[in-house]
């Protein structure tokens, strides 16, 4: 039986800004796997600059969105990663997007209009380097793959949980 479900799994960022990139690098290792390893049905992975209207125009509809992002955070840990999760429609977070206006701007518009997803989890990782550049530091760039095991074991708990349900 498929279980009609939504699931956005957004890379926001910038993929020229080094360690901004992070979110670009995990969907793109995503889409990789998917060739050989499907989502389920309804999942869209998508990259963003953080622009709050796309991003909501994104998560929109969801039943769950998982989205990745740098972070600024002091003192800076590079390469660690914050797992949030959505808390009484605002987001809880310790860190600051690396952009001007950050994930949590784009989540208080959201909330206001109605247009926030079912679920929203945030995977915030600490960045050590967002210069003009492309590739991510070692320690930013060790965390791809594990943070895209994460992010795949996100999807497949949703998708049992609609099972059930």
């Amino acid at each position: 039986m498929t279980i009609p479900t939504r699931i956005a799994v957004i890379g926001v960022g910038n993929d020229f800004r080094r360690d901004d990139g992070v979110g670009w690098a995990v969907i793109e290792l995503l889409r990789q796997r998917a060739a050989g390893r499907p989502f389920p049905a309804g999942t869209v992975l998508a990259t963003c600059d953080g622009d709050p209207a796309r991003l909501i125009g994104l998560w929109e509809g969801a039943d769950l969105a998982v989205v990745v992002d740098a972070a600024h955070a002091h003192p800076a840990r590079p390469g660690l990663v914050h797992r949030l999760e959505l808390d009484a429609g605002r987001l809880q977070r310790p860190t600051t997007s690396s952009h001007g206006l950050g994930l949590g701007e784009a989540v208080e518009l959201a909330r206001v209009l109605g247009r926030l997803p079912g679920r929203l989890i945030v995977y915030a990782v600490e960045g050590a380097d967002s210069s003009l550049g492309a590739g991510l530091s070692e320690p930013v760039g060790a965390v791809v793959e594990p943070l895209a095991k994460d992010v795949e074991a996100e999807v497949t708990r949703h998708r049992d949980a609609a099972a059930r349900s």
